[in-house]
């Protein structure tokens, strides 16, 4: 809309639509705004503990790799490493949070058996089997709740400029304006009101 309209009625009303939309728009992306940094908030402290989780079971799944490859020997390790197959079984979907989708990311929590023979291996390699896998289902979580928390945070940044454009731009320009429409139509009343008086004395 035109800042500089001539003061009309038609303009005052322009004015009060366009002040009163801009208000009802600060008020929605401000809550949005609110909702979005309170999930965030909720994941930050999620992802912190999966993050301890993740540390202390890579501690421990290392731990027992250790043993293993002192009990059979490394390159048994490593060849009945290349035995366990790849995780392919990885689904992705979306849900909206205000309108910003974030990914959930499932993962089959089957029962694990190992991938190789028991003929040369050792209870600290399937411990370290075991860990290892609860590793990978926790990374997959992990990398969920990244990924939902860097998009919450672009979108907050998004939220905010407009609801600042909002609050300290739209708002005052149309709140002056709406004043200096009232007042140019009160004062050109004023005017009117006079030159009918003197109209009606002479």
């Amino acid at each position: 809309m035109n800042t500089t309209l001539f003061p009309t009625k038609g303009n005052l009303i322009i004015a009060k639509n366009t002040l009163q939309l801009s208000k009802q728009g600060y008020e929605l992306l401000d809550k949005k705004r609110n909702i979005l940094v309170r999930e965030m908030m909720t994941l930050i402290d999620k992802a912190e503990k999966i993050q301890s989780l993740i540390d202390s079971t890579f501690t421990q799944a290392y731990n027992a790799l250790q043993n293993a490859n002192i009990s059979i020997g490394i390159s048994t390790v490593e060849q009945i490493g290349t035995s366990v197959e790849e995780e392919r079984n990885i689904e992705i979907k979306v849900r909206s949070i205000m309108g910003v989708e974030i990914p959930i990311v499932n993962i089959p929590d089957n029962d694990i058996s190992p991938q190789y023979g028991f003929a040369r291996t050792t209870l600290s390699l399937d411990e370290a089997f075991s860990r290892f896998h609860k590793v990978k289902q926790l990374t997959v979580v992990m990398a969920e709740v990244e990924n939902a928390i860097y998009r919450l945070a672009i979108n907050i940044k998004r939220t905010q400029k407009r609801a600042n454009a909002l609050k300290n731009i739209m708002i005052p320009r149309y709140t002056n304006l709406t004043k200096h429409i009232q007042n140019a139509l009160e004062e050109k009343e004023r005017e009117e009101f006079t030159r009918l008086k003197m109209i009606k004395r002479s």
